[in-house]
């Protein structure tokens, strides 16, 4: 199966000159969803992991069957003012602005290994927030799993002291 025939690119979104790679046409087809999360959870199920943490929202669709298929927990990381109980919170840099992410304070105990993953690497920002949000509570990050990679866009700079590996890199656009 060449799961890279199903991603869909989408010339000029958000703004001209993008060109921006959809990976929820590979999420509708079960026999390349499957295969995506297969290929995931063989990249890391030799490092034990055991929790998986994604990001909001597409980090959830590939991290909660990633994290069932490795028999591992899985922890969440939301937006601002989304999670009901005591949280951390990390701000990060965005190309034109800031972000914040929060994990709640019990989401990872110290000493867990833990995979952070999502569908898209670009910048890095998100991926470098997830692990930070990780380490404040102790955990450590055996590895950082994307589907997709935007070769170019700093974010395998921004996460490099972490085990990276992306099922599929692009130029970045």
């Amino acid at each position: 199966m060449i799961l890279k025939d199903y991603i869909r690119t989408i010339p000029d979104f958000p703004k001209p000159g993008i060109q921006f790679r959809d990976v929820t046409t590979l999420l509708r087809d079960p026999a390349a969803y499957r295969e995506t999360i297969d290929r995931i959870a063989d990249s890391v199920r030799h490092l034990q992991p055991d929790i998986i943490v994604g990001p909001e929202a597409r980090g959830y669709a590939i991290g909660a069957p990633l994290a069932y298929a490795l028999e591992a927990g899985f922890a969440l990381a939301r937006k601002p003012g989304k999670l009901p109980f005591a949280s951390i919170r990390c701000e990060y840099g965005l190309e034109y602005g800031k972000d914040v992410l929060e994990m709640h304070i019990d989401a990872i105990t110290p000493g867990q290994r833990v995979v952070v993953c999502d569908d898209l690497l670009a910048t890095g920002g998100t991926a470098h927030a997830v692990c930070r949000l990780v380490e404040q509570l102790g955990g450590i990050v055996v590895a950082a799993r994307f589907v997709i990679e935007l070769e170019g866009m700093g974010g395998r700079e921004a996460i490099s002291a972490y085990d990276t590996q992306s099922l599929f890199v692009y130029e970045g656009d």
